[in-house]
């Protein structure tokens, strides 16, 4: 069956109707029907239409024709991918490896040749059957065990032998875009479902499956369709680093007009877990205990990122004094609850290291930002345990400790309205942190 429709995807557009601050500007949702971005689904990613609207209302204030914007959470590309097709030069950092590699491989498109991708794929599957041993691996991790049949299984080892084996008589780019292709078939040749925000469920069967070689050959269709259609519009140069946002860059002080991005939220989603099935299938990790690793460079957003982490020290680190007055009370008042709590998850501690994290990512953008310029952060408020944390103040307060000027928040939808096993019924919200620099 296919992976997904193959019908002609509309191209980046404003939506002047809702205009920028529409409700699913948090969301990834609309980028599933846009050419590139919905080669790989990247749940933690929001709107690349809103994106589009964003940097128009940037332009149109500044009274400038081109802006240089920058995505310090670059994610699987949206912003630099939007700009792009405004001609603006944009730049991303990324500290999660796997989904970096997404990023860049979206971002080569641009040198990439349609007609040698298909016929390269091709080729992949042809000498993808020639490999395949017909053994089922019981040397396999067993996340994958659990996820694919035999067959599945085999077949997609024989795609990926093919593809890394004929990686050095590619260009890179031909080579980027198949390895994406080979990932992004990963989840619908498994039987198994996927939770609203990645995490694989192994104990959950889905209804029907997608060949291995056939839901690779659409792929690799769809990216070869999708590039014939949009690859003129892509005129802003576009570069992502594999980079932790919470250290200098390699950028020029005050040589950004544009800030566009979504940080992590403090609310306890992980973001190394999210995409370890195909890190166990790349062979990254082995066991969820491998995921540690994979954290380390990431922001402070998760319990599971905790173990060891002294958040005494943290909150008096001078860095947080803007807001440890507001911050002090909600790490007193978590670590109070916890202790009620069976899982006693270490949330008080966590909400101190992301707050800590994201002091220093502050201060780096603030000095790509020239003065004058502008950050959009689209955030989300949490309350971990019921204990409410007004996450845009705070990132709010931080920005101006760091050196802008001011800060407004617009809300774009309500939270926490929908689940009806939630533990806690406090009212949340999601929306765009405006900063002016």
């Amino acid at each position: 069956m296919p992976l997904m429709s193959m019908t002609q995807p509309r191209l980046f557009e404003s939506d002047t109707t809702n205009g920028p601050l529409r409700s699913n500007a948090p969301t990834f949702v609309n980028n599933m029907s846009l050419p590139i971005h919905r080669w790989f689904r990247f749940s933690a990613g929001y709107s690349a239409e809103w994106v589009v609207d964003s940097i128009n209302e940037f332009l149109a204030k500044a009274g400038q024709s081109r802006a240089v914007v920058l995505d310090p959470f670059a994610g699987s590309g949206t912003t630099l991918l939007a700009a792009s097709t405004l001609d603006c030069e944009s730049y991303g950092w990324e500290a999660q490896d796997f989904i970096f590699r997404i990023a860049d491989a979206k971002v080569r498109c641009m040198d990439a040749d349609p007609t040698l991708l298909l016929k390269t794929a091709r080729s992949v599957i042809d000498e993808s059957k020639q490999s395949q041993t017909g053994k089922w691996g019981h040397d396999e991790p067993k996340l994958l065990q659990k996820c694919y049949s035999e067959e599945a299984l085999v077949e997609l080892r024989g795609l990926q032998e093919s593809v890394y084996g004929a990686r050095f008589e590619m260009d890179d780019s031909t080579w980027k875009l198949l390895w994406l292709a080979l990932v992004s078939t990963l989840r619908p040749a498994s039987h198994v479902g996927t939770a609203q925000w990645q995490y694989v469920l192994p104990n959950k069967r889905k209804i029907s499956t997608v060949d291995p070689s056939e839901g690779f050959m659409l792929k690799a269709r769809m990216i070869a369709d999708d590039i014939s259609v949009t690859k003129a519009k892509l005129s802003g140069k576009m570069a992502i680093s594999h980079h932790d946002a919470r250290l200098p860059s390699e950028l020029s002080k005050d040589c950004v007009d544009l800030v566009v991005t979504s940080p992590p939220y403090a609310n306890n989603f992980d973001y190394a877990d999210a995409t370890r099935l195909e890190m166990t299938f790349l062979g990254e990790v082995t066991a969820y205990s491998d995921l540690k690793r994979v954290r380390e460079p990431l922001v402070h957003a998760c319990s599971q990122h905790m173990v060891g982490y002294d958040a005494t020290v943290a909150i008096e680190d001078p860095i947080l004094a803007p807001i440890v007055d507001r911050l002090g009370p909600i790490y007193e008042e978590l670590s109070d609850v916890r202790s009620t709590r069976g899982g006693k998850k270490a949330y008080h501690a966590m909400v101190v290291a992301y707050f800590h994290d994201m002091a220093r990512v502050w201060q780096y953008v603030r000095a790509a930002v020239r003065p004058g310029g502008q950050a959009l952060f689209v955030v989300g408020d949490s309350a971990p345990y019921g204990v409410y944390t007004p996450v845009d103040e705070l990132h709010g307060e931080l920005a101006i400790a760091a050196g802008f000027e001011s800060y407004k928040f617009t809300k774009t939808r309500d939270r926490n309205i929908k689940w009806k096993n939630r533990k806690h019924r406090v009212p949340l919200k999601e929306g765009v942190l405006e900063v002016l620099g």
